[in-house]
């Protein structure tokens, strides 16, 4: 069987496809409820991309992009909007080559599109059906993870969980 049709890549496509419908969805929600399904969605995503198998990417077929600028933009804005006043934060850096820590300003919004962009892209790759090119999408799935989207996630979860039990929201 080829690997693209694994458990752990269907179960993914499933949960990924499950998260990009929902933050599509979210204009006009109330933020409380979308702050709490968040906090459900985004375990389960991190835990499917670790499950991932890894494949070997080539560099003559760059993984296809299905989010454009215009889509990525609206999708922030969107969530900006029902984010409100909670979507920018500052956030502590450690900057491991200078050994020292620093402030900079993050937004839920944006960190949300940019982990909505890789996977909506592959979900849109894996519904097309071309073996070769989900496989080049699932290197680059896997790439991004490790080097972009899933600190991302773990960061905007960590100030997800802060606005649910720390911020007063009333």
């Amino acid at each position: 069987m080829n690997i693209i049709y694994t458990s752990p890549v269907v179960e993914f496509v499933t949960v990924g496809a499950e998260f990009c419908a929902f933050l599509e969805q979210s204009e006009g929600r109330e933020r409380t409820l979308f702050v709490e399904t968040l906090q459900k969605l985004l375990p389960l995503l991190y835990v499917k991309a670790l499950l991932l198998p890894h494949v070997e990417g080539s560099a003559v077929y760059g993984a296809e992009s299905h989010v454009t600028e215009q889509d990525y933009e609206w999708l922030r804005a969107t969530l900006a909007r029902v984010m409100g006043d909670a979507d920018n934060y500052e956030d502590l850096i450690y900057d491991e080559e200078m050994q020292t820590d620093d402030t900079r300003w993050q937004s839920v919004s944006e960190n949300l599109a940019d982990i909505y962009q890789p996977v909506r892209d592959f979900v849109e790759t894996y519904r097309g059906g071309m073996e070769e090119n989900i496989e080049e999408a699932l290197w680059s799935l896997n790439d991004s993870f490790e080097l972009f989207w899933g600190s991302n996630l773990v960061d905007v979860l960590r100030r997800l969980h802060r606005i649910r039990y720390m911020i007063d929201n009333s």
